[in-house]
């Protein structure tokens, strides 16, 4: 009789523990943040957003960069030289409500930008999934999930998503649209699905 017992429970844990890994994230508790200069890494933000809901919160600068391209990359050349942490005008209330954060970034310098240093920083992520995105010329992410990971040393970091966004020509944003979006989002998709947190809504 009492491995009859034992064996009806070992049953029931294990499709509680079945039931348990089906549980997905409930979209109130899902904030995606990004930095995006061009809208390539807002528009893979929006994809996510409208795949997995969540709230969506565009970094923000207390001084932005000039407009000038090549200003831009002399600037945040010192600060990653000096390690200087831009201050953010950006400011997120009760982020520990969220147990999911999505991080979208593009790649400046072959590694992450100083404003996603600066939140990393300034938000304490322990305990969260944190899951990064990036938007690229044609060059990779670089180093940047690695220094997610560095950053994030009590957080669960997952596998990130890294695509080609478009390019700036003569000042003009070729930002992700058109045939191109329907790609990213396909790609998108995928990762989600893969990941298996969420109940991702189906491409229509």
């Amino acid at each position: 009789m009492r491995i009859k017992v034992i064996a009806v429970f070992l049953v029931l844990f294990s499709l509680t523990g079945v039931e348990a890994q089906k549980t997905k994230v409930s979209s109130d508790k899902i904030l995606i943040v990004y930095l995006s200069r061009t809208r390539n890494t807002m528009a893979v933000a929006e994809l996510i957003q409208q795949k997995v809901g969540g709230d969506l919160v565009a970094l923000e600068l207390k001084n932005p960069y000039p407009e000038d391209y090549d200003a831009i990359v002399k600037q945040v050349a010192g600060e990653n030289e000096s390690g200087f942490l831009p201050p953010l005008k950006t400011q997120i209330e009760h982020i520990e409500d969220y147990d999911v954060v999505f991080l979208g970034f593009p790649t400046w310098g072959m590694q992450l930008p100083p404003p996603i240093k600066s939140f990393l920083d300034a938000f304490d992520l322990e305990g969260k999934t944190v899951i990064p995105f990036n938007t690229h010329a044609g060059y990779g992410v670089g180093s940047g999930f690695q220094q997610v990971r560095e950053y994030c040393t009590r957080s669960v970091v997952l596998k990130g998503f890294s695509v080609k966004g478009g390019i700036e020509r003569d000042g003009i944003f070729l930002a992700i649209k058109g045939e191109r979006r329907k790609e990213v989002e396909k790609a998108v998709n995928a990762w989600l699905t893969e990941l298996d947190l969420f109940s991702v809504k189906k491409e229509k």
